[in-house]
């Protein structure tokens, strides 16, 4: 019986709150968060509470699901909501508040699965993911921000060791192709495309610290 844009914020008030007032030392993470609400009820709480933020929340919002035609390959659970929710997300994701980081939440369902009536829920994201995601902390000039969320604050909150390996980013000078499909068998996956073109690439692969 509730609105699907606005389940996040429910939830948070009849099921996930009141857990927690009962649990507080429960160590909670909001996986894919998509709301203002999630944002500021993370931000509201010192501790034992974070979030995970995926690539495509940062970058579509639900009108590039629905305007101009149905875009299946858009559609994803928890569902992209409100540009101003899509705005909340991008400023905590660079704020520097090691209670948010990344969660990828990159599903790759076949064509056939998504360009169907009730077609699957999910975005295949991960050969755009970092180009992406290193582009909205350039435009919030929070690059300095970036290695915490994509790789240390989740490994604190969960109290593990950093990894030690590392790859090296560059920008180039033209904007690079991210490949729209990939062949899975017989059928297609459908790559997450962003709406802005990527510069950014990985240079050198992983190295060991």
């Amino acid at each position: 019986d509730i609105d699907i844009f606005d389940r996040e914020a429910v939830f948070i008030d009849r099921v996930l709150d009141p857990i927690r007032r009962a649990t507080p030392d429960l160590r909670v993470i909001m996986e894919h968060i998509t709301t203002k609400d999630g944002v500021d009820y993370i931000g509201e709480t010192e501790k034992n509470l974070a979030g995970t933020i995926t690539t495509h929340h940062l970058v579509i919002n639900r009108n590039q699901i629905l305007v101009g035609g149905i875009k299946p390959h858009y559609y994803c659970l928890p569902v992209a909501k409100r540009e101003a929710d899509r705005l909340a997300i991008r400023q905590a994701a660079v704020s520097g508040d090691p209670r948010f980081f990344f969660g990828s939440d990159s599903a790759p369902h076949r064509l056939a699965a998504k360009e169907k009536a009730g077609g699957a829920a999910g975005i295949f994201n991960i050969p755009a993911a970092l180009p992406c995601i290193v582009q909205v902390f350039e435009a919030k000039e929070a690059l300095n921000r970036l290695e915490a969320f994509m790789s240390l604050n989740g490994a604190r909150f969960y109290g593990l060791p950093p990894n030690s390996d590392t790859i090296t980013l560059k920008k180039a000078g033209s904007s690079i192709p991210v490949a729209e499909y990939i062949p899975v068998g017989e059928d297609m996956v459908n790559v997450f495309q962003p709406r802005e073109p990527l510069f950014w690439h990985v240079e050198d692969g992983l190295r060991s610290g």
